[in-house]
């Protein structure tokens, strides 16, 4: 499949954007957590790039499987998925009510990141939700909230409801559908997911075991200065360059 560049088309710092979304989503895929070509990551464009009071987004083209996205097939689009610069590829304004909803309540969304993992929903579909099992869990359980399912995500009407229930948090379980994070930068989204992706893959094969041995509360309290020391106060940036190298290792396509 040819894809023209847009590399000449958008500025510097819009390409650098598209390359790292193109890359969390082969990334998705790499880790295993896509479900053929469904779900998505929006990422915001600054508002240097949209202009004064607009907000314009990068997301997937409908269609393709995660490990086909580029740089260049990214559509842009506005608050309601209209394409912004026009684009061969299909966009999907259902998919995209989630994601807007969280971009217009929380100004820090710079990613949205949406899973639909058999680990992930098979713990939003357990009544105690999270459990504090284990060190993964206390990084997700400091900043975690729940919204109950409403069916298939493609009604307006539902997002003041998932607006209330997200909050401030950046972690977020959709009952009976999967599994949702929040992230200032591409590469923060990345690492919150796969911190809560792990969760919910440890939790399940725990429950397989014995009984269960919980996590002291206050622990959970002083999580948020844990994760800080962890990354050397970079969240995400401190893991993406080993993620991009290893990524490029296997396939630079993502690129073009």
């Amino acid at each position: 499949m040819h894809i023209p560049s847009l590399k000449e088309v958008v500025s510097a710092e819009e390409w650098q954007l598209r390359c790292d979304l193109a890359a969390c989503y082969r990334l998705v895929a790499l880790y295993g957590w896509s479900d053929l070509v469904f779900t998505h990551i929006s990422a915001k464009l600054p508002e240097s790039l949209s202009g004064a009071g607009n907000h314009h987004f990068l997301i997937n083209p409908y269609g393709l499987m995660f490990d086909e996205i580029t740089a260049s097939s990214l559509v842009k689009v506005d608050g309601q998925c209209n394409k912004v610069i026009d684009s061969p590829f299909p966009v999907n304004p259902a998919g995209f009510v989630i994601h807007s909803a969280v971009h217009e309540a929380r100004a820090d969304a710079g990613c949205v990141l949406h899973t639909h993992t058999r680990a992930g929903v098979a713990v939003s579909a357990q009544q105690c939700g999270v459990l504090p099992i284990s060190q993964q869990s206390t990084f997700v359980l400091a900043s975690l909230a729940y919204h109950a399912y409403e069916g298939v995500a493609f009604r307006d009407e539902e997002k003041p409801r998932l607006q209330a229930d997200l909050g401030q948090a950046n972690f977020l379980m959709l009952r009976n559908h999967g599994l949702l994070v929040v992230g200032k930068t591409i590469a923060d989204a990345f690492l919150s997911m796969y911190t809560f992706e792990n969760t919910c893959r440890i939790q399940l094969d725990a429950q397989a075991g014995g009984p269960l041995t919980e996590v002291n509360p206050l622990i959970v309290k002083g999580v948020a200065e844990a994760m800080r020391v962890q990354t050397g106060g970079m969240g995400g940036a401190f893991v993406w360059p080993s993620l991009i190298r290893k990524l490029d290792k296997l396939d630079e396509s993502y690129k073009s």
